[in-house]
């Protein structure tokens, strides 16, 4: 049995809120923490002191803005967005539907930003939420710039299925990775909801190593998936060159 630190465990009380549970009372926390409720009790009344957690008029815990202070320091986070919110505009403009940018962390994508507009198609991304990588647009175009090792650790793993469109299939994702790579865009059709499909391209960093993604997320119906491909790729390019990426030469 693993006997776990004072850290592990003030690291379980924040693991416990996440997108499905904003606010939680103190029991649940205990709960979903795995801890006793006197355990729970001491660690939430430290983390809301220092500003890691804050508690409402109801008495339920939510996270601080302590922590939200914190995540501004992340250079994949604040300081990728400033860089990239002028292209995501401009792309919203041109589309009115959902934009997002995301990085990969681990085996999954974190989205760090999101437009939107109130006709463009029901989405369940918002910034902070994760995702598997092999079903999202972003996630895709992450993973078919990633190391061999990367995609083989996914592709050996159970793919989740959120659709009867999601691919699940490790052979099928291979060379949907392959196509991506050709393509220099990923569209991921129907694999999250099935009214909807995201077309996706990278964004690099100054060395060339692909650091996030880009996406629009359209309805399924009357989509015109060719059309999108140029508009979002400008704007992962433009988001590359500012963040100091040289393409080569005849690369554009």
């Amino acid at each position: 049995m693993t006997v776990r630190t004072a850290a592990d465990r003030l690291l379980a009380v924040l693991e416990a809120f996440d997108h499905r549970h904003p606010t939680l009372s103190l029991t649940e926390i205990a709960h979903r923490a795995d801890l006793a409720l006197a355990t729970a009790h001491r660690l939430v009344a430290t983390l809301t002191a220092w500003g890691a957690l804050e508690r409402d008029d109801s008495g339920g815990y939510h996270v601080g803005l302590r922590l939200y202070e914190l995540a501004a320091l992340a250079p994949r986070g604040i300081g990728l967005r400033q860089a990239a919110m002028p292209f995501l505009e401009d792309l919203y403009e041109a589309t009115h539907e959902n934009v997002h940018l995301a990085v990969r962390d681990g085996l999954e994508v974190v989205y760090i930003e999101r437009l939107s507009g109130r006709s463009a198609v029901g989405v369940r991304s918002q910034v902070g939420a994760r995702w598997p990588l092999h079903a999202t647009g972003v996630g895709l175009a992450l993973l078919a710039h990633g190391s061999p090792a990367l995609q083989e650790q996914v592709c050996g793993q159970t793919l989740t299925a959120f659709t009867p469109f999601t691919v699940t299939d490790p052979e099928r994702l291979r060379r949907m990775l392959a196509d991506v790579r050709r393509a220099g865009c990923a569209v991921s059709d129907r694999q999250i909801t099935d009214d909807a499909l995201s077309v996706a391209a990278p964004v690099r960093g100054p060395r060339g190593d692909v650091v996030a993604a880009v996406s629009v997320v359209v309805p399924v119906l009357g989509s015109q998936t060719q059309a999108l491909v140029p508009a979002v790729r400008v704007a992962a390019r433009g988001i590359s060159r500012t963040l100091g990426w040289q393409p080569a030469p005849g690369d554009g």
